[in-house]
């Protein structure tokens, strides 16, 4: 009795603290605590789709580079640098979209788009969020912190490509794939040759889901003059978009002896396989709505992949 009794002056006293210090915020910085759910949706944390996409290849690699258990704290480390980099990434994304995303029904209503907020406060959190990762990595490795800089580099560069080249979905996928390799370095210090067919793989698969995306807003894209690979393929979209999830699935097959991977790993793909085909039925006649469920779907090929990765790893 006595302990319940503490436990709740403990609430009582932690809860005072948070609202005298969400009180003293207010007070200091008016504009900024105004503007934190225009932060939040900027940073698409009410969209959590594309931290699971950057996430699970990110943490299948860190778990084959440990052939088992990965460090914990490597494992928080890119956990949350997941997080922070994929806010990052959204923030000067839509930035650099900034004069064309309110010409996009599924974009208008965007915290920049709509001009809820300014450009300064988009780079500005794009800025804090990249050292608060950044300092994350300071925590690993010196290889991994060199790694960082060339993940950053093309972090920096996709959200510009889409204006001058309709391969932008390729410049996602160098980008989106890089953690992986990271992950290597981190875990083991080193980053083995192997590793690349991982890269290659994860590469594949983003161009992949981002083709199908892109497809979304084809219509609206070749409207205001943005380009995309969704574009390009015009007509055989379906084909090539079959033909790069073959391939990947083939980089993941390849990528088994290697790492010591067996049956359960070729069974997850075996799953993957299938939901890929799901995909294409999705896509069969185009429809907008229809192509973003087939882009959601792969959150969960990716979910399968790793699950049966890890398995693999603990089952004989």
């Amino acid at each position: 009795m006595e302990e319940t009794h503490y436990l709740a002056r403990g609430r009582v006293f932690v809860a005072g603290l948070v609202e005298s210090g969400k009180q003293s915020f207010q007070q200091r910085f008016p504009n900024t605590y105004a503007h934190l759910p225009y932060y939040w949706q900027l940073a698409r944390m009410d969209r959590p789709i594309g931290i699971f996409l950057l996430l699970w290849p990110t943490l299948w690699c860190l778990w084959i580079a440990a052939d088992g258990i990965p460090d914990l704290n490597l494992l928080l480390i890119f956990l949350v640098g997941t997080v922070l980099m994929r806010a990052a990434g959204c923030c000067l994304n839509d930035f650099a979209d900034r004069d064309f995303d309110p010409h996009v029904e599924r974009t208008s209503e965007r915290p920049l788009a709509a001009r809820k907020i300014s450009s300064r406060e988009a780079l500005s959190l794009c800025v804090l969020l990249c050292l608060a990762a950044f300092l994350l990595v300071l925590l690993t490795n010196r290889l991994t912190v060199y790694m960082s800089f060339g993940g950053l580099l093309l972090a920096l560069i996709y959200p510009f490509m889409k204006r001058v080249t309709h391969l932008a979905q390729l410049f996602l996928g160098a980008a989106f794939s890089w953690g992986g390799l990271m992950a290597f370095t981190a875990q083991t210090g080193e980053l083995p040759v192997y590793a690349w067919l991982l890269y290659i793989a994860n590469f594949l698969w983003t161009v992949v889901y981002d083709t199908q995306y892109a497809m979304v807003d084809r219509e609206d894209d070749m409207k205001i003059g943005l380009k995309s690979t969704a574009i390009l393929f015009a007509e055989t979209d379906r084909f090539a978009i079959g033909m790069l999830q073959l391939l990947f699935l083939v980089a993941m097959w390849l990528s088994a002896e290697p790492f010591g991977l067996g049956g359960w790993f070729h069974f997850g793909l075996f799953l993957a396989a299938w939901m890929f085909a799901y995909q294409q039925f999705l896509t069969w006649k185009r429809h907008p709505k229809d192509c973003f469920r087939a882009f959601l779907n792969n959150n969960k090929v990716g979910m399968v992949i790793f699950f049966f990765t890890v398995v693999d790893l603990f089952v004989p």
